[in-house]
Formats: C-alpha cells, structure tokens, sequence
C-alpha cells in the first residue's frame, strides 16, 4: 500500500459500444433459446387412416378412369373425323385422275 496522497486512484474500465452490441446480441440469442426450448410442442397431426387411404385412392383411380376414357373418345372422334377428310379427298383426287385421262385420250388422237 502506498502512502502517497498524489498517486492516482485506478478509474474502473469502460466498456466499449462493441461490447454492450455482443453483450444484447448474447442476451437476446439466450432469450430466443429458451423461448424455443420452454414454448409448447405443436401436436403431431393424426395419420390418415389405412381405410380413408383406400377410398381416396380409389376416388383418384375413378377420376384418372374417367379422364382416360374421355381422352379416348376425343380421340376415336378426331380419327373418324381424319377418315372422312381422307375419303373426300380421295374421291376428288379420283375424280381429277379420271378428268386427266379423259383429257389425255383427247390429246392423243
């Protein structure tokens, strides 16, 4: 211990704008934790039932059927539609081998 009246006497140590900003940032990580850890766990929703399952998948087997059959009849339409295109264009494509004949036997004479 020293008797001096005059030397200084040890001024406490500040802590700087840093340290108070990593401090907050402590205490508020330290909150967020414990508000996760001690907050009541959601209740895990109740599987589906292996008979609703079935009857679900049922209903989607019946509605792809139904788009299955329904894409088909769009087709066999089309189809029928394209045979009769080509039939009318065959008979005018006869019809016009049938004019160039007739006309090629008058040329020929």
């Amino acid at each position: 211990m020293s008797t001096n009246l005059n030397s200084p006497i040890a001024s406490p140590r500040t802590v700087s704008g840093e340290s108070w900003a990593a401090i907050a940032g402590a205490v508020g990580s330290a909150l967020l934790l414990a508000k996760k850890l001690l907050s009541p766990k959601a209740a895990k929703p109740e599987p589906m039932s292996r008979a609703d399952f079935y009857a679900e998948t049922l209903v989607s087997r019946d509605q792809i059927h139904a788009n299955h059959v329904a894409l088909l009849e769009k087709l066999d339409s089309n189809h029928r539609e394209l045979l009769a295109a080509l039939e009318r264009q065959a008979a005018r494509i006869s019809a016009l081998e049938a004019g160039v004949a007739r006309l090629d036997e008058r040329t020929t004479r």
